[in-house]
């Protein structure tokens, strides 16, 4: 006999979900990004500045979004005005004259001004800067590699890029240091790395910047040089060039968006591999036996594993729309979480492993779509010159504290190491 009564199944109740942007959620994400890939892939969060934003953490649909053309890059179309009081955006740019960059415009201002920018920012340009690369790296290991210690953030990873783009950008060589001091001042970076400094440091640094970048485009205006921002106010195309605002946006998000992507891509990427002793002794034996396709590969892994840049700059829906099965009225803001999306078990195997040898490697770190990353060449140069000349040099670099000791910079959209203290057998001469 067959019972009238059927058992009663009680669903499973959805695990709780990870508190975000806290220092713990900083110090280590993924474990919540992997929560939220597993129960709620399009998550609106309310972010530490009070603006509410969809989050985007699986790889099918980050890869969607970043190509979707509803999803504007123009702060004009957020449903509140948050923009206008610096709430989102880049930190200091709300000054109209700066944003006028690529992170900021659509079609067919963006289709344009990529084009110019393109002209001047060239891969042969880039090829031809390797050289500098070299000196640069070199000349700064020289710096510390007698002491046996040293701050690889401080010391190395930061001021690489900011010497090396101010070279390219054409700011002379009594000027860089100045540019140093302000590009710390954005970051709010420090010797010690505590974050520290005066308040509204960002904004008087950017005002700095765009001040000194205004007066620079003049002069060169005057007297080019083979330097990129000759070659901006040289480009064309059917008679158009960059206006001198185009110009001075062009080079201030070179700058910003070129040197904190680069040193985080150093940091973490140094980091990465002395908490993965076999993959780093992977990689030296290869640079040690003067290959360069391990080299080249595993710069891409780390670009994937722990990259520079955890979410995509803002989109605003200029209308109703679906991402990954969930409504995003128009005007919302939407973050791609980068980082979670290269760590998704759907399109990556072992995603939290760190294989420098992986193939298939199609990462979302420098972004996808139209505004895929226009400086990701340098960014590589830079981090394949960087990684092989240190562990070259100072084959037994170490941390020097407790990895738990360490400190990871708050924000939204990098992700990079305050500090990053090592030890080493001290190099003689």
């Amino acid at each position: 006999m067959v019972s009238r009564y059927r058992r009663r199944v009680i669903p499973e109740p959805t695990p709780t979900a990870p508190e975000l942007f806290t220092w713990e959620f900083a110090t280590d994400p993924y474990p919540a990004y992997a929560w939220l890939r597993e129960w709620a892939p399009v998550h609106r969060a309310r972010l530490p500045s009070g603006v509410e934003a969809w989050l985007v953490t699986r790889y099918g649909d980050a890869k969607a979004a970043l190509a979707d053309a509803r999803l504007s890059k123009n702060p004009v179309h957020h449903a509140e005005p948050a923009h206008a009081k610096g709430k989102t955006g880049i930190p200091g740019e709300r000054d109209a004259a700066l944003m006028t960059h690529l992170l900021n415009i659509d079609p067919p201002d963006h289709t344009r001004l990529r084009r110019l920018v393109s002209k001047a920012f060239t891969p042969r340009r880039v090829a031809e800067f390797a050289p500098r690369v070299r000196e640069l790296t070199d000349r700064l290991i020289d710096g510390f590699a007698a002491q046996g210690e040293a701050d690889l953030i401080h010391d190395f990873a930061f001021p690489l890029p900011i010497y090396a783009i101010c070279d390219l950008l054409g700011v002379p060589a009594e000027d860089q240091d100045d540019f140093r001091d302000w590009a710390g001042m954005m970051l709010r970076h420090t010797k010690g790395g505590n974050g520290a400094g005066p308040r509204g440091g960002v904004a008087r640094a950017v005002k700095k910047i765009r001040g000194y970048l205004a007066e620079l485009i003049h002069r060169k205006r005057e007297n080019p040089g083979d330097d990129l921002i000759s070659g901006l106010i040289r480009a064309s195309d059917h008679g158009e060039h960059l206006t001198e605002n185009e110009a001075a946006a062009m080079a201030f998000i070179i700058l910003f968006a070129g040197f904190e992507t680069t040193v985080n891509l150093i940091g973490n990427g140094l980091y990465s591999l002395m908490r993965h002793p076999e993959e780093r002794a992977r990689l030296q034996r290869s640079i040690g036996a003067g290959e360069t396709e391990l080299l080249a590969s595993g710069v891409e892994e780390l670009l994937r594993y722990d990259g520079p840049v955890e979410l995509a700059t803002w989109r605003y829906a200029t209308e109703p729309l679906t991402l990954g099965g969930q409504p995003v009225a128009a005007g919302d803001p939407v973050l791609v979480v980068l980082a979670a999306a290269n760590r998704d078990p759907a399109r990556f195997a072992g995603p939290d492993t760190l294989d420098l040898a992986r193939r298939d490697n199609q990462h979302l770190g420098y972004g996808h779509g139209i505004h895929y990353c226009l400086g990701a060449p340098l960014a590589r140069l830079e981090g394949q010159t960087a990684l092989a000349t240190l562990l070259t040099r100072l084959p037994d670099v170490r941390l020097a504290v407790d990895p738990v000791d360490l400190r990871w910079r708050g924000g939204l959209i990098m992700r990079g190491l305050r500090t990053l203290p090592v030890q080493f057998t001290p190099l003689s001469g």
